[in-house]
């Protein structure tokens, strides 16, 4: 056995903390992920700086804050001479450490069968992308059976999303994920120090699990959806707008209580097919002797509003779209006084790239964002004081308490979180919360700041001044281009 520390990310798409046992779910079973709660460090408060898919997973990639990278929408990505920018993977800097790399499942990478440094790949990507021909649809092409769109399934419409797989359980894709999954462990667990990313495709729309999975669910005991908030119309109706699109189809102008009942107890029946899952995974860790010797992190890239608000899907700041879990299991043998339950601590998604950096024991940049996660005993772990998130449409800043959200057209907003945990109530424009605003205002606006200048490091023609440099004043003289992340000052010199 390594005396490295094998590492296991798994990443269902679209999970909100709520529907998992460990976080207070009475309605459905999730004993797997309940019992890496029970023997890991469950962070409380873990949100995602970046709701949208894309830009959730670039920020993973690469430890960097979207502002950073200029990934803030499902539309962009990395530049692709990232390498020749200093940028590395973290898949990339775990080779070099003597890991084996893999990522199994939606990645969401562009082009889709990119590797971004790992070097183990079998694909299974997005519900929604029906014509990528990944492994996934090699998979279901050989016994003779293909990829559905969401509106291929009886009752799409009517039931907004909610609908039986068409498939059997197993020809559908988390199963896929979770199979090749513990495929990968038993052919290769043994071979040294390994680190794998599990992308499950699910829980994400089309709310499509096989009916086996909601057999013991019941659409009265799903919890009730949070009524829309004052001042928030505007970013409802951008939120039916978007859906409208041929990518799902389905018009949420009108969300019923009973069909939001139903579309709940689908994605419910979801996160219990990702739970057995995972359950799978653990049986092959144990099997091959390798559980031990394992760190396993779940988490998720963004939540899901299930009719919170009025809305599907995610992308603003919202609890329901941002709030994720974040769930750490460390190998047997650490001291158990370093493994605190749970944490109440301010992390962000983005804190994993960091904590599985820290894990393998290879130093963390010092360009990067992300930090290792407090309670596990790693180095230069540390939690946030406030963390500050973005997308194309808007930014956010959240101490703890408050959450103040500004978005292009509609807002902005502040929120108690402590009084108003629904967030019901605007608070900006009350006279006694203006300080409070102020504060946070100003925060936030330095950081983009200072955010907007560090993302242009690659465009810097000189560090502190050229005026002084015979060799520039000669005819030729040519700008060294990019500029790397490496270099301190190329980010922070004005």
């Amino acid at each position: 056995m390594s005396d490295k520390p094998n590492i296991i990310f798994i990443m269902p798409d679209q999970l909100r903390h709520s529907f998992l046992g460990c976080y207070g779910a009475d309605f459905l079973k999730t004993p797997n992920v309940d019992r890496l709660s029970d023997e890991g460090v469950r962070y409380t408060r873990c949100y995602s700086e970046h709701p949208i898919c894309v830009p959730a997973r670039v920020a993973l990639l690469t430890g960097l804050h979207g502002f950073k990278t200029g990934v803030l929408d499902n539309g962009q990505f990395l530049r692709p001479d990232a390498a020749e920018m200093g940028l590395q993977t973290w898949p990339e800097m775990l080779n070099q450490a003597g890991y084996y790399t893999a990522a199994i499942g939606k990645m969401h990478f562009y082009p889709w069968d990119a590797r971004m440094g790992f070097q183990y790949r079998v694909i299974a990507e997005d519900k929604r992308w029906i014509h990528i021909r990944d492994d996934y649809f090699h998979f279901l092409h050989t016994d003779g059976h293909r990829k559905y769109h969401g509106n291929e399934h009886d009752g799409y419409f009517e039931n907004k999303g909610a609908v039986i797989n068409r498939l059997p359980w197993e020809y559908s894709v988390d199963h896929f994920v979770g199979k090749e999954a513990c495929a990968f462990v038993e052919d290769y667990g043994n071979d040294g120090p390994f680190a794998m990313m599990v992308g499950f495709p699910g829980p994400h729309c089309p709310y499509d699990p096989t009916a086996q999975f909601i057999e013991n669910l019941d659409p009265e005991a799903m919890p009730q959806a949070v009524p829309p908030t004052e001042d928030a119309e505007e970013l409802r109706i951008r939120n039916v707008e978007g859906n409208r699109r041929p990518w799902n189809g389905v018009d949420y102008a009108e969300f019923t209580p009973a069909q939001i009942q139903k579309v709940r107890m689908h994605y419910a029946g979801l996160v219990q097919q990702i739970d057995y899952e995972v359950g799978q995974i653990l049986e092959s860790l144990e099997r091959r002797g390798l559980l031990d010797n394992t760190i396993i992190i779940f988490s998720a890239d963004h939540g899901d509003y299930l009719g919170d608000h009025g809305m599907i899907g995610k992308g603003t700041f919202f609890e329901s779209s941002i709030h994720i879990p974040m769930i750490v299991r460390m190998p047997d043998g650490v001291p158990r006084g370093l493994m605190a339950g749970e944490n109440d601590q301010l992390v962000s998604l983005t804190d994993v790239t960091a904590t599985i950096l820290a894990a393998a024991g290879v130093d963390v940049p010092d360009y990067m964002d992300s930090r290792p996660l407090p309670g596990l005993g790693l180095p230069v772990e540390a939690a946030h004081a406030v963390l500050i998130g973005a997308t194309q449409g808007g930014w956010w800043i959240d101490d703890g308490r408050w959450r103040l959200c500004r978005y292009s057209g509609a807002g902005p907003f502040l929120f108690d979180r402590l009084n108003d945990p629904a967030e019901q109530n605007n608070l900006t424009h009350e006279p006694e919360c203006q300080d409070v605003r102020d504060r946070l205002d100003a925060h936030l606006t330095s950081t983009v700041m200072a955010f907007t200048s560090e993302s242009h490091f690659d465009h810097r023609v000189y560090m502190r001044d050229l005026s002084q440099k015979p060799a520039f004043g000669r005819e030729g003289w040519q700008r060294p281009f990019p500029r790397t992340i490496h270099d301190p000052q190329a980010r922070r010199q004005g």
